[in-house]
């Protein structure tokens, strides 16, 4: 599977809002704020494309099932389950 963003651009500085008691939690638990947000960055960009991917194929998908249920899965004659 190919990666969702380019793993190897460099680091870029930013600044953000937020919640001043949460990042003093976070501070003293010794959390890595950088490692975190890129990692929460990741899963809800994996979580988009994935939204659009149903979007953009949803008549294939349908068309799909369609054909599943009217003629079943192909090789359902071999199965032992």
């Amino acid at each position: 599977m190919q990666n969702l963003y380019d793993i190897s651009a460099p680091k870029k500085a930013t600044n953000l809002s937020i919640n001043s008691d949460l990042l003093a939690q976070a501070r003293s638990s010794n959390i890595n704020l950088s490692a975190t947000l890129e990692r929460a960055l990741r899963e809800e960009l994996a979580r988009e494309r994935a939204s659009q991917w149903q979007v953009e194929n949803k008549a294939s998908i349908k068309a799909y099932n369609q054909f599943v249920q009217e003629n079943g899965c192909f090789g359902d004659e071999f199965r032992e389950f």
